[in-house]
């Protein structure tokens, strides 16, 4: 079973590029990221005509996640993150998709830091933690799958030192995802590549692509009942170099058997 993550950057200004990633790779479960769209502009025709069915939950201009599902039913479970009823930025999606909840998220930047996007970001991710811990008691086999907008490691980002003021690598929010992981999330690339270094995102400026000065911002991370089915993990860096193409590349896992 693959599962796919991939921040699109803009789901209909880059659709060609994701349709032409779904035929090349062709994953069973794709969580998306920042689809800048309005929910009656999700692209539903093509994505069914690619063999997806999907589930959304769009906003204009900005955020915006979805799941798609190429050979199982999708049951959305929730679309918004629990604890904060004043929050109207789309987020956070729950579907179950065969056996698996899968979690979309999309968590804040937080820059400039410090500051009120800082904080806001540091507040989601509380919320995250307070969900993340409810999905454990349930001991249904999840998955939280996405752009956190960390890198929890020094491994994980291009030149450190020239990050350490950044929202996505204060010590802060490095501190709020090892607190995540604590609760008994498994982090799926490094339990496969614990050394080696792996990007997800490439920035458009100073030539950050051809360089390889990256960072690792997109993860999956599995819950007790799935990470010892985990057989692979890859960052499809290639899609990245391609025309018209997000700062993000798809990163996908196996699993082990069928959902």
């Amino acid at each position: 079973m693959k599962i796919a993550t991939y921040n699109v950057n803009g789901v209909n200004g880059r659709l060609p590029v994701l349709l032409r990633w779904l035929e090349e790779t062709r994953p069973d479960v794709v969580c998306l990221q920042e689809l800048k769209a309005p929910q009656e502009k999700f692209p539903e025709q093509a994505i069914n005509g690619a063999g997806y069915q999907a589930v959304w939950h769009g906003q204009k201009s900005w955020n915006g996640v979805a799941i798609l599902s190429k050979n199982h039913e999708i049951k959305e479970i929730g679309r918004a993150l629990p604890g904060d009823a004043e929050d109207v930025q789309s987020r956070y999606l729950e579907a179950m998709v065969g056996g698996i909840l899968i979690c979309c998220l999309y968590l804040p930047n937080g820059n400039p830091a410090p500051g009120p996007k800082f904080d806001y970001k540091l507040k989601w991710f509380e919320r995250l933690q307070d969900r993340a811990k409810k999905l454990l008691e349930f001991k249904t086999p999840t998955i939280l799958i996405g752009d956190f907008n960390v890198m929890p490691t020094e491994l994980d980002v291009y030149k450190p030192e020239r990050w350490v003021d950044d929202a996505l690598f204060r010590p802060e929010t490095r501190t709020a995802f090892h607190t995540l992981m604590e609760q008994g999330w498994t982090d799926a690339i490094r339990k496969l590549y614990p050394t080696e270094v792996i990007y997800t995102f490439w920035d458009y400026f100073r030539t950050a692509y051809g360089r390889n000065a990256g960072l690792r911002i997109d993860h999956f991370l599995l819950s007790p009942e799935l990470k010892d089915k985990l057989v692979e993990a890859k960052v499809d860096k290639h899609v990245r170099g391609w025309e018209k193409s997000s700062d993000h590349a798809p990163v996908w896992i196996e699993l082990r058997g069928d959902l």
